[in-house]
């Protein structure tokens, strides 16, 4: 492996690969296509993989549906909350689908349209999610169409509906459960549709999930209503994939031993703050001493967590971040103008491939 400074994030393409050859046997017994939600991860270098085993891409913006067109091809689903007549005219050049996130924005819109499959996003009053901030059908949600006699009243506007209820779901019961629910409220509607896209947020990569069942619970909703499902991996496409790479560079004391890395948490891994998760150490391993890891930043909480580990940290150390590739490389930011992780992969024949590093002029054009 060739030296890298660090920080750095390291993909590993044959972890990669592991939840990719679960999503084609899913397709494959199943009947659903699954599309990447870049969303979670857009860190196109490897997207040449990513493709012989995904149907296209899904996106929230113009500028994400945009980087699905041109580096990952094959079928574009362009969604967003609220769309611009600008925006929605530079889409609908490249995007497969166009999804509506409300009938006004589709009564105001759908002309603008042309030779494209058109949907909406429904919100079905169920969901899944251990957090009240990403819950799609939280109280007061503006996320998707939720009275039936409106949806009715358009349904010969579009072709299909998309329905994201779920947030780190790994239980199928709750998603055969959500599925029979749907079904029983918007079976008249959905029997004029071409597809249903089920959205992301369901963890079917996860070691120990049932995916027979999964499967059958998929293959016979498709199958009752007569409709294409589609599936928007984000997290499971990409899980355990990736290690954020760090080296301490101080250790402090205050009542425990704190590591001080040359990463932050505020500006590489913004995720656990916002939820106040702590990642798991791919490295050092677990053990009995007590240690605080922290980021460089000059935020008091930016902590990465506290670990009970084999030895006591000390500075030119390296500790490894497990599983920083889904809603991490994607909201990484200048804060404090702290260095940018460098991106590596190790592909699949053992190779590390340094793909990109950030400077200060980086730095610089990312202001005026």
């Amino acid at each position: 492996m060739p030296q890298i400074h660090t920080p750095y994030y390291l993909i590993d393409e044959s972890r990669l690969q592991k939840n990719l050859e679960i999503i084609r046997l899913v397709r494959q017994e199943s009947g659903a296509r699954s599309v990447l939600a870049l969303k979670c991860f857009s860190t196109w270098c490897v997207f040449d993989l990513m493709r012989q085993y995904m149907d296209g891409t899904t996106s929230s913006s113009l500028f994400e549906a945009r980087l699905g067109h041109e580096m990952f091809g094959k079928e574009v689903h362009a969604y967003s909350v609220a769309y611009s007549a600008e925006e929605l005219d530079a889409v609908s050049a490249f995007a497969n689908k166009v999804i509506f996130n409300s009938v006004s924005q589709l009564k105001l819109f759908r002309d603008r349209v042309h030779g494209v499959n058109v949907g909406v996003r429904v919100n079905p009053g169920v969901s899944h999610s251990h957090y009240d901030l990403a819950d799609p059908a939280r109280r007061y949600s503006r996320l998707g169409v939720s009275n039936y006699e409106e949806l009715q009243d358009v349904i010969g506007l579009i072709n299909g509906m998309m329905f994201h209820f779920n947030c780190e779901n790994d239980e199928v019961a709750t998603i055969a459960a959500a599925l029979e629910s749907i079904g029983a409220r918007y079976a008249p509607l959905l029997e004029r549709m071409e597809w249903v896209s089920l959205g992301g947020g369901i963890s079917f990569t996860k070691e120990g999930y049932q995916l027979e069942r999964f499967c059958a619970v998929l293959k016979e909703f498709g199958e009752r209503y007569g409709v294409r499902l589609y599936l928007e991996p984000g997290e499971a496409a990409i899980t355990d994939s990736t290690e954020l790479v760090t080296t301490v560079l101080d250790v402090v004391h205050n009542e425990i031993d704190i590591a001080i890395v040359d990463a932050s948490v505020e500006a590489h891994l913004l995720d656990h703050l916002i939820y106040r998760t702590s990642p798991r150490l791919a490295s050092p391993g677990a053990g009995s001493y007590p240690m605080m890891v922290a980021g460089r930043s000059c935020l008091a909480g930016d902590i990465f967590g506290s670990y009970e580990l084999e030895k006591r940290l000390k500075i030119g150390d390296e500790v490894r971040i497990a599983d920083t590739a889904g809603y991490t490389m994607v909201k990484k930011n200048w804060f404090n103008g702290v260095a940018m992780p460098s991106i590596a992969v190790r592909r699949l024949n053992g190779a590390v491939e340094l793909v990109r590093s950030f400077g200060y002029e980086e730095y610089k054009n990312t202001l005026s």
